[in-house]
Parts: C-alpha cells; sequence; structure tokens
C-alpha cells in the first residue's frame, strides 16, 4: 500500500477533490462514492491523504453498516471491541464488528458528562491504527468531534520538556470498563514519545480518559505533567473541528493524536457507529 502521495500518482488517479481544513490537520475528500468498492488507486490515495492529514471526512455518503464495515476493511482486518453491540437483534454482539458509540449510554453507564483527550484502544498492546465514524443521530446544533495532531503538539514542546519525556512510559488504564465486559486484560503502558511507523514523526501520545501515570515517577509529579501536558494539548493551534452533518463520515490515523467528543447538546442521544482497523505489525510500534 503506497504510503507517499506524489504528483504523478495525483495526475493518474486525481478523481478526489482534497479540500485541506487546518495547516497540519484536517482535509475534506469529494468525488467518490463510498457505496461502492475503492480501486486499489483510490485505496492508496485516500490511504496517502491520511498519513498527511491525520483525519479525512466525507460528506453527503449515506451509507450503511455494511458498506462501512467494508469501506473500513479495504485498509485492514477489523478490530472488534468488547464493548460492541449490534442495534440489528440478529447479529450477535459477541462477533460485531462495529461499536455504536451512544451519548445516553455514555452517561448512563460511565456517569460521563464532558469529553477528554483520548486516543481509541490504547489499553491495548498493540492499539488499532485506524477508526471509521459514521454519522447515525447527531444533534441539530452542537456535538461536534476535534481532532488534535499529535506531532505538531510535540514540536511545539521546549527543548528541556522533549529531553524530560523522551524515555518516559505512561499507563493507559482501562480496567473499569473491562471488567464492565468481563474481559481480562493487563494494564498496559506505552511511550509517551511514539515514533509514527509509516510517517517516522515523533507524537505526543497518551489517553487522558484512562487514569494516565508515568511510569517510576512519584503520584504528584507524574500528575503535574500530564496536566501540563493536557494544556498543550488543548491549544486550538493543534486542532481541526469537524461539524456533523447527514451521512458525514470520518476516518483517522489514531496512530497520529488524539480526539475530544464535544458535549455541548443537553440530553440529546447522540449516536455514531465505529469501525475500528487493526495494527498490522506483529509489534507494538515503540
Amino acid at each position: 500500500m503506497s504510503a507517499v502521495l506524489n504528483e504523478t500518482t495525483r495526475a493518474k488517479t486525481g478523481t478526489l477533490t482534497v479540500k485541506q481544513l487546518e495547516p497540519t490537520i484536517g482535509a475534506e475528500i469529494s468525488g467518490i462514492d463510498l457505496r461502492q468498492p475503492l480501486s486499489i488507486e483510490q485505496r492508496d490515495e485516500i490511504k496517502a491523504l491520511l498519513l498527511k492529514h491525520r483525519v479525512v471526512f466525507f460528506r453527503d455518503q449515506p451509507i450503511n453498516h455494511e458498506q462501512q464495515v467494508a469501506f473500513a476493511r479495504q485498509f485492514g482486518k477489523i478490530y472488534q471491541h468488547p464493548n460492541t453491540r449490534r442495534t440489528e437483534t440478529r447479529f450477535d454482539a459477541s462477533t460485531a464488528d462495529s461499536h455504536r458509540i451512544s451519548a445516553a449510554e455514555t452517561r448512563k453507564v460511565y456517569k460521563v458528562t464532558s469529553g477528554r483527550w483520548h486516543t481509541d484502544t490504547s489499553w491495548l498492546v498493540r492499539p488499532a491504527w485506524g477508526a471509521v465514524l459514521r454519522e447515525v443521530d447527531i444533534p441539530e446544533v452542537g456535538g461536534d468531534t476535534v481532532w488534535a495532531d499529535g506531532h505538531a503538539v510535540y514540536e511545539s514542546l521546549s527543548d528541556e520538556l522533549k529531553e524530560k519525556i523522551a524515555d518516559l512510559y505512561v499507563v493507559h488504564d482501562f480496567q473499569s470498563a473491562l471488567k464492565r465486559v468481563e474481559l481480562d486484560y493487563p494494564i498496559v503502558a506505552h511511550r509517551l514519545v511514539r515514533v509514527h511507523p509509516e510517517t517516522g514523526e515523533k507524537i505526543l501520545w497518551l489517553n487522558f480518559s484512562q487514569n494516565p501515570s508515568v511510569i517510576g515517577w512519584d503520584r504528584a509529579e507524574s500528575a503535574a505533567l500530564i496536566a501540563e501536558l493536557e494544556r498543550v494539548y488543548a491549544k486550538p493551534e493543534f486542532h481541526v473541528r469537524f461539524k456533523w452533518s447527514k451521512h458525514a463520515l470520518a476516518f483517522w490515523d489514531n496512530r497520529a493524536g488524539l480526539h475530544y467528543a464535544v458535549s455541548n447538546y443537553g440530553d440529546y442521544p447522540r449516536e455514531l457507529e465505529r469501525v475500528l482497523v487493526e495494527d498490522f505489525d506483529a509489534l507494538p510500534h515503540y
């Protein structure tokens, strides 16, 4: 699969229209019908655009569940999340290939009323590399999702702070949620600064929603560092904010940064469907 999009490839397969949204992150892609299988050229072009822009968006794509899964499957094996549930009762939830993300369920089960910067499945030794998120039921106003460029965040740090965090590992603790679905999985830790396996960029990578703590550090010192890094991630200079619309789809590189679901729509049930694409290497990326 092509990792770099050059001008020759663009001229040869130039069926896509690409609108860059921010200097380092985010692009909207049009000129394609995602209900149809991708050609190899289209798949490679989308993958290259994803590596360049971190997250890409498609609008006016009236695809169903099966078509969403088929699109994601062209980029790798589908990861079946343990919290997955399917609304179609003829399917067994234990073999489901998508995850309904419901605000109503999140408020009920997790008692969460506001978002946190996070990356998906970081509690795994090998987290999913990609995610495809489809609009199902969105509020008329509000409920945006924000993505942050983890490389730009890292590059913004002082040389002193970069040196300080260069060799640190951070805990990603998802145990409370895993116990609810009776999954026995150990608590894992990942490098705080990871090297992207395809672009070679350094990424500041941690999950603020999973009780992060620095291995080997005093609790207070660890908490202070994590709070400092969260303030950097919150800077809008590193963000692209996507306003959902009917039949919209987002596809992001889960290794390239974090995202944040904006909770500003009251009691609306806001629901989206997510398909995760497994990491394709045999070993974690460190």
